[in-house]
This record gives C-alpha cells, sequence and structure tokens, in this order.
C-alpha cells in the first residue's frame, strides 16, 4: 500500500487549500483498507477519507489524522446485468460513463456532482431532483473492526445526510439502475450540464455547494445573493459572482479565508431571513464556524 507522511493537502482539494495530511494512504484492495484502518485503530490515529476533494475543507495548519484515498480495484467500476458495482473510489463520471455505454439510466444526475461513489453514499450527494439514496441498493462499509454491507435505511440516508462518521470507509457501492435508450441518456445528460454550466462556475477552483438549501422559499444560493453577497470577497476567496452558494479561489486562497466567508453568509441569512445555514462541505482537521453572532433575525 502506498503510504507516505506529511502530505499537503492541498493537492487534492479542488479549491486548493489544506496544510499537510499526517499520513496519506492509497489501498488499493480490500484487504490493504482492512490492515491500514486496524492499524490506525490499534495507534489512535484518527481516520479521513478523501475522494476527489470536491467537499472537503481542511485545515491551513494541517490534519493530524490517517487521510485515506481509495485506489485500484476500490476506484473502479463494472456493470452487472441492471445493477452497476462501483468502488467507493470511483469517480461518478466514471459511473454515469459506465451506465450509459450499458444503456442503464436513473444515473443521470450524477453528472452534476464532482465527486465519488463514497463521497456520493457519505452525504447523499444529489442533483437535479435525483440523488445516491434513490439508486442505491447496499453499500460496503470498512470500520477497523471489519466489513459489513448495510442498506440506504440502514445508513440513515436523507437529504445531505448520512449517519457515516470518520473511521467508517464506504468501500464499495451496489446501484441498482434500469435499462433506458443511450439517446435518452445522453439527451437528459447534457441538459443537465448545460443547466449546470449556465448556473454554476464550473470553470473555478470550488468545494462545490457551501450551504444545504434550508426549509424556506428562497434556496441557499437566492438567500445569500438576496443578501448582497455575490462576489463578497474575504482574504484569497470571495462568493462567486455567478452562483452565491459556491465558495471560489480568488488567488492566495485559505481555508480561513473560506471559513470566515461562511461565517459572515450565516450571520446576514440569520440577520436578514431569520435562518440558520448548515454547511454541506466536511471539514477535516481544527476547523469550525465560530458561534452565530447575537442578532434579532429580521420578521
Amino acid at each position: 500500500m502506498n503510504l507516505q507522511e506529511n502530505v499537503p493537502l492541498a493537492r487534492y482539494t479542488t479549491l486548493g487549500t489544506g496544510g499537510p495530511a499526517r499520513w496519506l494512504a492509497q489501498p488499493r484492495t480490500l484487504a490493504e483498507l482492512e490492515s491500514a484502518l486496524r492499524s490506525a485503530a490499534e495507534r489512535g490515529v484518527p481516520v479521513a477519507v478523501v475522494g476527489l476533494g470536491s467537499n472537503v475543507l481542511a485545515a491551513d495548519e494541517g490534519v493530524e489524522a490517517l487521510v485515506v484515498k481509495l485506489a485500484g480495484e476500490l476506484a473502479s467500476a463494472a456493470v452487472a446485468g441492471e445493477r452497476l458495482v462501483a468502488g467507493g473510489g470511483t469517480p461518478l463520471a466514471v459511473c454515469l460513463h459506465r451506465a450509459r455505454a450499458a444503456g442503464l439510466g436513473r444515473l443521470e444526475f450524477a453528472c452534476a456532482i464532482p465527486g465519488t461513489v463514497g463521497g456520493g453514499v457519505w452525504m447523499n450527494a444529489g442533483a437535479y431532483g435525483g440523488d445516491i439514496a434513490s439508486v442505491l441498493e447496499r453499500a460496503l462499509v470498512v470500520t477497523a473492526e471489519g466489513a459489513g454491507w448495510l442498506t440506504p435505511r440502514e445508513l440513515g440516508l436523507r437529504y445531505r445526510h448520512s449517519e457515516l462518521r470518520h473511521g467508517q470507509v464506504v468501500a464499495r457501492a451496489e446501484l441498482r439502475l434500469a435499462a433506458r435508450p443511450v439517446d435518452e441518456i445522453k439527451a437528459t445528460v447534457a441538459d443537465m450540464q448545460a443547466r449546470r454550466k449556465a448556473a454554476q462556475p464550473t470553470n473555478r477552483r470550488t468545494f462545490g455547494s457551501v450551504f444545504k438549501n434550508p426549509e424556506h422559499r428562497l434556496s441557499a444560493g437566492r438567500m445569500l445573493e438576496a443578501c448582497g453577497l455575490r462576489g463578497y470577497r474575504v482574504g484569497g476567496v470571495r462568493i462567486s459572482p455567478r452562483h452565491a452558494n459556491f465558495i471560489e479561489s480568488a488567488g492566495a486562497a485559505r481555508s480561513a479565508d473560506a471559513i470566515a466567508l461562511m461565517a459572515e453568509a450565516r450571520h446576514r441569512a440569520l440577520e436578514q431571513f431569520g435562518v440558520e445555514l448548515e454547511h454541506e462541505v466536511e471539514f477535516l482537521g481544527a476547523l469550525e464556524l465560530p458561534p452565530l453572532r447575537n442578532r434579532v433575525p429580521a420578521r
């Protein structure tokens, strides 16, 4: 297994921020993954997973943990009938390509998610009316104690949420798809990609959507736009001028800048709409949002 020390996580995050991981492991087989997790547990070392780094914000000071990036057979996918079997490290884009080539639909929404299968299960990723819970049959979750298959219900999947915690790694997933003409799949994907390109900063370094959409008539992006935050900058990051629920690098980005920007966005959303926004991005290392300021929410 490829095990490295003091690896800068900025190389592995789409925002391009983050200090060194104490260790970075890239297991290629289930046995290697199980061995890495057992070894970390025996030494009292916390574990975190980074897929494509598109939903991760890592501390500038570094992460004192074993960071796992799945590779080899744990990052491959194959079709079996109407089921797609994929390693947790497999990009969702690769899964969609395999499904389309086999004439299998229901995974078209994945074209808008720049992450992996494991990350998708972790946060029940979704877009354009679809999500992982709608296609997931079961996932193989590995811990220091062993491995076991869990259903969507056992995983506690709901909107952008699962009950998985650090130390639990999605090694494999089985997705139940359905036959669909290839031309229809291509047309749906093209439409979704065009809508995404028109609305989101796809040509900028971001970590994806910042906040979950609240139970409100406005989405998080529309809410932050109404707060006047498009283009708002702190240090080396700014809220995207195109979509206010994205933070993008503006040069010399730091995770601390992103945290400060997220804090300001939450304060303004509370003040103007009485809503406490909840972040989607996963924090690695000593990162946390400050408490909301004591302001009287708008009525």
